[in-house]
């Protein structure tokens, strides 16, 4: 089934909208990750404890029409709605995505899926596991599907209407027992959000009045916009209707390409390791999807404008002497990055 455009957009509105009663400000973060799911994509939320991380992946499972408690079974295979994985340094690649189990009545062994078998799947702090749990995580994320033994389980079945969605989160802040994700691995991601404490006085109010008189959490009065199915359509939808231009194309081209200091110079004081083509396909798709949500069906310069931080933050490599001149840490690491994406636009 193909849907329309304006359907995609009326719908989308209503889960932001759904969304924005729990979830107190952040507006347009909840936009870039309806944008990655939309565009079949994954996203890495980087922020401190106690921002709604969690929450948000929650409230959208129940408004896409999941539970937490759901199994749905699809051509034999066991899917939950949501799962969460709290990433911890002993974490094992098998606590992912499953492992054989012996089953001493029938005298031989037989799997048992991991958590990874949901339709969106929260790994929390996924920066705490080990570099080799990390990358079983990041190869199923890729491939959309997981061996166990001798046989390939889907992660994805667009026919039946089963999506895959990863949403990770990490605390960019506190780096002690950690494993930072490599470049190669965080490209992985479609976008990287980065969210940070409530931008004004009032969102903090607006916050506590929310939890003021109410005992349960508040996305339990969450009711479904849709069914899970829809997400497959839309996706589908804006992989064959959004159309993008020639001009959009050669704009993408021309961000891409400038942002490497071996073609354009000058970036060398502010990247190392510039946007690679895959980086150029992730800014398309997540544009298409910006594009299909505010309503058109052609994709513009502006669409690419507004993903471009998000999509490509983490695909470049920021120059390690522009971040001492600035202070180092986290803070000085984004500014420089910022500064670049916008300073390539001169090149373009």
């Amino acid at each position: 089934m193909v849907l329309s455009i304006d359907e995609i957009k009326e719908k989308t509105e209503k889960i932001l909208r759904e969304l924005s009663r729990v979830i107190i400000g952040y507006d347009q973060e909840l936009r870039y990750i309806l944008v990655s799911l939309l565009g079949n994509g994954h996203v890495l939320l980087e922020g401190v404890p106690g921002i709604a991380k969690t929450t948000l992946a929650r409230a959208l499972t129940r408004l896409v029409g999941l539970s937490e408690k759901e199994l749905r079974v699809i051509n034999g295979v066991p899917y939950k709605g949501f799962s969460r994985i709290q990433f911890t340094p002993d974490l094992m690649p098998g606590d992912i995505v499953g492992s054989l189990i012996y089953n001493p009545k029938k005298l031989d062994f037989e799997p048992r899926l991991g958590p990874i078998f949901a339709y969106i799947v929260l790994a929390d702090e996924i920066n705490r596991a080990t570099p080799r749990t990390q990358s079983a995580m990041l190869q199923a994320m890729q491939e959309r599907e997981v061996t166990i033994g001798d046989k390939t389980y889907p992660l994805e079945d667009r026919r039946s209407g089963k999506f895959f969605f990863v949403i990770a989160t990490q605390n960019p802040v506190e780096q002690e027992g950690t494993y930072p994700l490599p470049e190669a691995q965080l490209d992985r991601f479609m976008m990287r959000i980065i969210m940070g404490y409530p931008a004004s006085l009032e969102e903090e109010k607006n916050i506590l009045r929310l939890h003021s008189m109410k005992l349960r959490e508040p996305l339990e009065e969450l009711e479904p916009v849709i069914k899970p199915e829809w997400i497959v359509e839309a996706q589908n939808t804006i992989a064959e209707k959004v159309i993008v231009p020639e001009e959009t194309i050669e704009y993408i081209s021309r961000i891409v390409r400038a942002s490497r200091p071996e073609i354009v110079e000058p970036m060398a004081k502010y990247f190392e390791l510039g946007v690679s083509p895959r980086g150029g396909i992730q800014l398309m798709k997540a544009a298409k999807a910006y594009a299909a949500m505010r309503g058109s069906e052609t994709v513009e310069p502006r669409d690419v404008d507004a993903v471009l931080f998000p999509v490509l933050n983490h695909r470049v490599i920021p120059s390690v002497d522009k971040i001492i001149e600035y202070g180092g840490g986290f803070k000085a690491r984004l500014r420089v990055i910022r500064e670049g994406l916008d300073y390539l636009k001169k090149f373009i």
